[in-house]
């Protein structure tokens, strides 16, 4: 469960502390030295603004389809003073339609689980779509593979989003998987994470 944390417009999610740094490890051998990084999703706003000071080269263009998370992201933008994140989009991942015509990478963390599956059939068709041939969408979160939870933190997570939302849950990593492959993104890689979380990156072909 996501526990967040307000004040005026910043918003702040515990969680980010404690996985940030492992994803940015992961990031940096995955992402391109140069261009734009579309980050699906950015709620807070903290990993946007984390990852852009780390990695300067690169251009982070955060959205969100949530008003107060966009207001949150500008708001930690401003803070950092940083040159290089853009003004947040309104992007429904589940949308056929996005506001943004290329990017050289894709991110998305934590929403496939926290979403109804639309939204993951829309980020694998967006990405295609946005993706050079061999560009990454890198995903991270919680999945089950072989249809078994990998952790009994994991099955209780699932559950308690399952209540929140039926819609929600902790997805198949293969389903995952096979619906990128039938969107022209090959699994390249697998990065194990803190928390029973896992780094995904996928490539477009």
């Amino acid at each position: 469960m996501q526990d967040w944390e307000t004040g005026r417009d910043a918003l702040t999610a515990p969680a980010v502390a404690r996985n940030r740094d492992a994803i940015l490890a992961a990031l940096r051998e995955t992402l391109p030295a140069h261009g734009t990084v579309l980050e699906v999703a950015s709620g807070s706003g903290e990993h946007a603004v984390h990852f852009a000071a780390a990695l300067p080269g690169l251009t982070w263009q955060p959205s969100d389809p949530e008003l107060a998370y966009r207001r949150s992201i500008a708001a930690h933008a401003r803070a950092a003073g940083l040159a290089n994140v853009r003004p947040p989009l309104d992007l429904d991942a589940a949308s056929e339609s996005w506001p943004i015509a290329r990017a050289e990478a894709v991110l998305c963390i934590n929403m496939i689980h926290i979403a109804p599956w639309p939204a993951t059939l829309g980020l694998m068709a967006g990405a295609a779509r946005l993706l050079p041939e061999d560009g990454p969408l890198f995903v991270y979160g919680a999945f089950r593979e072989d249809g078994q939870h990998t952790a009994p933190s994991n099955a209780a997570f699932d559950a308690d989003l399952r209540a929140r939302d039926p819609r929600w849950g902790v997805r198949d990593l293969e389903a995952v998987t096979a619906l990128a492959a039938d969107r022209g993104l090959r699994l390249e890689r697998r990065f194990a994470l803190p928390a029973n979380n896992l780094g995904l990156v996928f490539r477009r072909f």
